[in-house]
């Protein structure tokens, strides 16, 4: 038995608070993923949330809870995003003065919406470790209470609202895929389901560039006193290891093609690590019993950004292939090639001559290419007829 400061009750009551505060998120269905794993998907949106991710509701149920004194001191945080616009937005409807530290490099619109939000912003550091070590000394120089983005019960227990949701929107469900970065989402939705649901499989999906959980939890437990970096929370920790049905792992190339799929055929605008339950299903289409439920946790993603996720995206859906070309430097050589590209329907998108490489001859040129294709069966067939034409291809 778990020995829990949180219950269903306390998640009810953080219901109630939150309520007028934090929106219901739709849960829409997805008839291409649903076709995909052959069994009904259904999309918690969570990027459709004030501020744009589920992190308002752990934030507001924190502030709300510290005492007279402690709000008079004010919160402050640290966050590149998500988290920093969750609690800029929370103190300011708790009426209750906000410091968020950030990275000098975060994106420029979260720095604009979190001071909207009503935060006094300070960049520091290159990091986040950066701006979050500067956070707590500010915290200890002033009295301001930290608000951790997952480590704490209250943060777990407002997280933990949107497993009431998904129970209450779809009460068939039989797998909830939940993304994993500190673990406080999946821990709360895993604390609000399992009482109610023992049946309901959560698992955790995270990106293999930012695994905190490894796939085996029992390992981690064995191991993490020596491993400090990279750690996930010791409450999420908790409850995950407890609770939760396991941890998948989804490569860069899945997140990118799960972002361009959310954009293309759903219609929303996801970030990466929102999208990570969407690049499970495209991944494993074979290992979940539905009906499924994927919390797309946020949609905060900076155009910049965004373009060059789009960009792999298309790229690992075989729409976008880039080649580098040998050919004769003269008069001619460039439009020859270009007629092979258009007999197999390869769209130019940018072309640029190389003239200076060591591995060239003198009458030598390499051209780079950015074409638009249809598939990997197409891109395979304009590297093919290149080929056949007597070019040297390179990636």
């Amino acid at each position: 038995m778990h020995n829990w400061p949180i219950t269903l009750d306390d998640v009810r009551g953080a219901q109630k608070m939150l309520a007028g505060v934090a929106r219901v998120t739709p849960m829409e269905g997805s008839r291409h993923l649903s076709g995909l794993i052959g069994a009904p998907v259904h999309l918690k949106c969570e990027n459709l949330q004030r501020t744009g991710s589920f992190k308002l509701r752990g934030a507001y149920v924190r502030i709300a809870g510290l005492s007279p004194v402690q709000r008079a001191g004010g919160v402050v945080a640290a966050s590149a995003g998500n988290h920093a616009q969750g609690v800029a937005l929370a103190a300011s409807l708790l009426g209750v003065r906000s410091t968020v530290f950030m990275p000098v490099a975060a994106p420029l619109p979260k720095v604009a919406a979190t001071r909207e939000y009503g935060a006094e912003v300070r960049l520091h550091g290159d990091t986040v470790d950066e701006a979050l070590q500067a956070a707590q000394r500010y915290a200890e120089a002033t009295g301001a209470v930290f608000i951790h983005p997952f480590d704490h019960w209250d943060v777990v227990t407002g997280q933990a609202t949107v497993g009431l949701e998904i129970l209450e929107q779809c009460p068939e469900v039989r797998t909830i895929l939940v993304g994993v970065g500190g673990g406080g989402l999946l821990a709360g939705i895993a604390a609000a389901v399992k009482p109610l649901r023992p049946d309901v499989r959560v698992v955790g999906v995270q990106a293999a560039a930012a695994a905190a959980y490894p796939p085996s939890l029992e390992q981690f437990a064995t191991m993490a006193d020596g491993i400090m970096v990279g750690r996930p929370g010791d409450i999420p920790f908790e409850v995950v290891n407890t609770l939760a049905d396991g941890i998948r792992t989804v490569s860069e190339d899945a997140l990118s093609r799960a972002l361009l799929l959310g954009l293309e055929r759903l219609k929303l605008v996801v970030e990466p690590a929102g999208a990570a339950p969407i690049a499970a299903l495209l991944e494993q289409p074979d290992s979940f019993e539905g009906p499924v439920v994927a919390v797309l946790s946020g949609g905060n993603i900076d155009p910049q950004l965004m373009q060059r996720v789009l960009r792999h995206g298309l790229a690992a859906a075989g729409r976008y292939l880039s080649l580098r070309v040998r050919l004769a430097d003269k008069p001619g050589s460039l439009a020859d090639l270009l007629g092979v590209l258009t007999r197999v329907d390869a769209n130019v998108l940018d072309v640029a001559h190389v003239r200076i490489d060591p591995r060239l001859g003198l009458t030598e040129v390499e051209v780079d290419l950015h074409l638009e294709t249809k598939g990997p069966e197409h891109c395979a067939l304009v590297v093919g007829e290149l080929r056949d034409a007597g070019y040297v291809v390179s990636g």
